[in-house]
């Protein structure tokens, strides 16, 4: 074949368009499995019409579902990024402040003596 600078355009133009569908076509499943609201039968047919005419359904289902799937989009965000705070906070631990507070009702409490207490409110300062 003689590749020309027009054809290998074309070319590029096609191959765009299809990574672009396939994008699309995934983000639009996700989205379809993401809905509550949507009983199962829906949501099969809304996978076969992706299947069997997928810029069409893609279309009709971006018009249809635009505001959806945006708050169901942002909602996932909004829980993704508190999950992550939660999982930082319970990895990164306490403060010194908080550690010392916690000792000294522990030495309060009678559960620890005074060499407890000044090992462990050292070594909360040191990090």
């Amino acid at each position: 074949m003689d590749w020309t600078f027009g054809s290998l355009l074309l070319w590029s133009l096609y191959f765009m368009a299809i990574i672009i569908l396939i994008w699309v076509v995934i983000a639009i499943i996700a989205d379809i499995f993401r809905n509550h609201d949507t009983n199962g039968f829906v949501k099969a047919l809304w996978i076969i019409f992706l299947i069997l005419l997928p810029w069409l359904t893609a279309l009709i289902y971006l018009i249809v579902e635009h505001k959806g799937m945006t708050e169901r989009s942002t909602k996932a965000a909004e829980r993704a990024q508190k999950e992550q705070a939660q999982y930082i906070q319970s990895v990164a631990g306490t403060t010194p402040a908080e550690q010392i507070k916690h000792a000294k009702d522990l030495l309060d409490a009678g559960t620890i003596d005074q060499a407890e207490y000044d090992q462990l409110k050292s070594k909360a300062l040191a990090s």
